[in-house]
């Protein structure tokens, strides 16, 4: 999902029309259409802490391995055909998971492994919390799909 923002002179992030967890500012999914024309499909994982603090980052999609200690957050539609994986480790996520994440971009440079680094910006997140309606809908999607998982295996 794309939004206006606030990093690089967007406006605030209006809450979305449907429960999701995750969202990317116009400014920021223009520049993942930049990152991907240069280094093909790419992928988020929300840091949780060392070299960028909390930083989203940015990696060519399959350079960071994911497994079963990491939560797929959703898919960040930045206008491309393929949406844009976020992901967060599973111990990070508890802490989070009552909150709504706004990818954003703003003007300086980060000190991680960052694809945006080179290009003098950097992601960054923007969160609020999850309304009651939205953290029960989102609940209940898990639901579904764990069910819908075991009903498959």
């Amino acid at each position: 999902m794309s939004t206006p923002g606030t990093g690089l002179g967007a406006e605030v992030e209006p809450i979305p029309p449907e429960p999701v967890r995750v969202a990317v500012t116009d400014a920021a999914a223009e520049l993942v259409r930049k990152l991907t024309e240069m280094h093909g499909p790419v992928m988020f994982h929300q840091s949780g802490g060392c070299c960028d603090g909390s930083a989203p980052m940015c990696y060519p999609d399959g350079d960071f391995i994911t497994g079963d200690a990491d939560v797929l957050l959703g898919h960040l539609d930045v206008g491309l055909e393929r949406a844009v994986p976020m992901w967060m480790s599973v111990s990070q996520f508890a802490y989070w998971k009552h909150t709504h994440i706004t990818v954003d971009v703003v003007k300086g440079r980060g000190a991680g492994f960052s694809l945006e680094a080179p290009e003098g910006v950097r992601f960054l997140i923007r969160s609020r919390v999850l309304t009651d309606d939205e953290f029960e809908a989102l609940e209940a999607q898990i639901a579904e799909a764990k069910a819908a998982a075991k009903a498959a295996s």
